[in-house]
Parts: C-alpha cells; structure tokens; sequence
C-alpha cells in the first residue's frame, strides 16, 4: 500500500517563497508541484491539462492535490474531465470566482469525485464568502471559514498554514485506513488453499 504523495496545485503567478503552498511543498520531500507554462493567462483547460500531465509523468499516484485561487479551478475541472485521475483528495483553498474567468459552466454540478475540504475567507477579494460556501455544498466539500484572512496567501499574512498539514495528514491517514481491508482481503486470499 502507498501512501499519497501531496501535488501542489498553484495560482495565478505561481506561490512565491513566502506562501503557504511553498511552505507546505518545503515540509514533505515527496511534493511535486505543478507548473504551469504561462502563470498569467488563466486558461482553465490548459491548466487542468497541465495538472494531467504532471501526474503522468509522475505516476499513478495516490496524490492528495493542495490548490489555491484559480489552481483550485483549474483542479476542480481536471477531477470531473478524468475519471482515472490518481487523486485521493482535493484542498480547496480560496479558489477565485469562476464567473470572473467566464468558467462557472465548465465546473462540475454536484460532488467532487474525491473527499474535498474548501477553505474561505470573509475578506477574500477574489471569492466572496458566499460564493465559496456555494460552492462547497455543489461539491459536497467540507467547508471551512478562516475569518478575516484576505486572499490566504502570503499578502494576508499566509506563509505557513498548519490547517493545511494537519488536512494532509488526515486525509493520508483516512486513505491508508480505507485501503486495509482491502489489504486484508488480498493477503486472505493469497493464503487460501
């Protein structure tokens, strides 16, 4: 059984040193973080591919995906357009408005395929409080509400974010707990006669 692998799944103009994707990517020498070609063209397609690719020359995965602002819509599109995607789990936080990027269409209608936790702020200039608890019920995310803490990202003050490794951990632990009967079930019937 394999542990989930974390992917870093970024924004617009990447996560510099100080955010708390970098930080969090820093804490786990598995991470790999995805890479976008143009960081200031927000295409939802070509991002979500691109989230595609790197997962294809990594591996099959278990990953747990980490995103934030419009990575998380770029993921979010990549998870409903792949039915083997090799993701167990999705972090959600501060995704940017999809009605501002002209996208809202291309998202899922209902749950995410993958237990998922959206994380927002009342002061998020890019995604209204509102706006990200809808989201999180079309998704069937659990959802969380930091308070006051702008865009989450290291202008609001962001660089580590334990919420985010605490989350991490939880959901390896839940994957590895969920994979055991399975386990049990195959060594059962390797030593059935």
């Amino acid at each position: 059984m394999t542990s989930p692998s974390l992917l870093i799944v970024p924004g617009l103009h990447d996560s510099g040193p100080a955010h708390w994707q970098t930080w969090l990517q820093q804490g786990d020498r598995h991470a790999l973080r995805v890479e976008q070609r143009n960081w200031t063209k927000p295409d939802l397609d070509r991002w979500a591919a691109r989230i595609g690719s790197t997962l294809e020359r990594a591996g099959p995965g278990p990953w747990i995906a980490a995103a934030h602002s419009f990575g998380c819509l770029a993921l979010v599109r990549y998870l409903a357009r792949q039915p083997r995607h090799g993701i167990a789990a999705a972090l959600l936080v501060a995704p940017a408005d999809p009605a501002r990027f002209g996208v809202a269409s291309l998202l899922p209608d209902g749950a995410l395929p993958v237990t998922s936790m959206l994380v927002g702020s009342e002061t998020d200039p890019w995604m209204s409080l509102a706006g990200a608890r809808h989201w999180a019920r079309r998704w069937e995310s659990h959802w969380v509400n930091l308070g006051a803490a702008g865009h989450i990202n290291a202008e609001a003050g962001f660089g580590p974010l334990p919420l985010a490794r605490r989350w991490v951990t939880s959901a390896r632990q839940r994957h590895e707990r969920e994979r055991r009967p399975e386990r049990a079930s195959l060594l059962e019937r390797s030593f059935a006669v």
